[in-house]
């Protein structure tokens, strides 16, 4: 089964982006943050004629997730339980593969921040916490799990293109870095560093200075998975070629591939 996560700032801007992606790359499920769109405009049509089914908690201008499959998404969650919050960040299902094997999917936009110590900055952490705490039951009950997203995070040094220059900024403050490490100690596993994986390898560019040119970005979309579903990962990549292609997203896919 292979599952990818996307931030594509914009379905609406990146639609075409992301069926072309999807021809090229038929995974199981692709997670997407950023939609910017209320539900009614998501384009399930497009999607269908595709061959995908869609699950998606959409909202106007900000926020936004969904998750395209190959099968009909089953026990859809929208948002996180008990956790009252009126901004879009959460869809989970269930998803088959074509043996009827099922992986418990989540597709996550984790808060900014904006900077340190500000109100959403905040947010970010009470966010986390809540979000911790719902995964402690979801893993309990599903064997197979895989929480896919833009966490807005990089864990470690190695995730900054340069650190110093970073040092002390949101995205990379040692409270947002434990808050991830804490996702971890419930058991999840950061598939792509289970592989030997080159140096300076990235997930975000900023759209100016020429960042993405200049490999100068950030790692901070990641594919958490399950111990089970973790020690049977085969691989986790970075596809930085939809980065390339005309008016892109600032994100690039990243790729896992389990054996179910």
């Amino acid at each position: 089964m292979k599952l990818a996560t996307w931030n594509v700032n914009s379905l609406n801007v990146r639609l075409g982006h992301v069926l072309d992606w999807l021809h090229a790359n038929p995974v199981d499920a692709l997670c997407l943050q950023e939609l910017k769109l209320p539900d009614e405009r998501f384009p399930d049509a497009a999607l269908r004629v595709a061959g995908y089914h869609a699950c998606w908690a959409g909202q106007k201008t900000y926020n936004g997730v969904a998750i395209i499959s190959r099968t009909p998404p089953l026990d859809v969650q929208r948002n996180i339980p008990g956790y009252e919050d009126p901004q879009q960040r959460i869809i989970a299902a269930t998803i088959t593969d074509t043996q009827g094997q099922a992986v418990r999917v989540i597709s996550a936009y984790c808060p900014n921040g904006q900077s340190v110590g500000s109100d959403k900055y905040a947010y970010k952490l009470d966010w986390y916490q809540a979000l911790h705490a719902w995964l402690g039951d979801e893993i309990s009950q599903h064997t197979d799990l895989a929480i896919l997203g833009d966490y807005n995070v990089a864990p470690a040094d190695a995730d900054v293109h340069d650190p110093k220059a970073w040092e002390g900024n949101v995205l990379v403050s040692e409270p947002e870095r434990q808050a991830f490490q804490r996702l971890l100690d419930l058991g999840l596993k950061d598939t792509f560093r289970l592989f030997d994986q080159p140096p300076k390898i990235f997930s975000w560019w900023d759209y100016r200075m020429m960042s993405f040119r200049r490999n100068a970005g950030v790692r901070i979309d990641h594919i958490l998975a399950s111990p089970d579903l973790a020690s049977r990962c085969l691989e986790c990549v970075v596809d930085k070629i939809p980065r390339g292609w005309e008016k892109p997203s600032d994100h690039a896919p990243v790729v896992a591939q389990f054996k179910i």
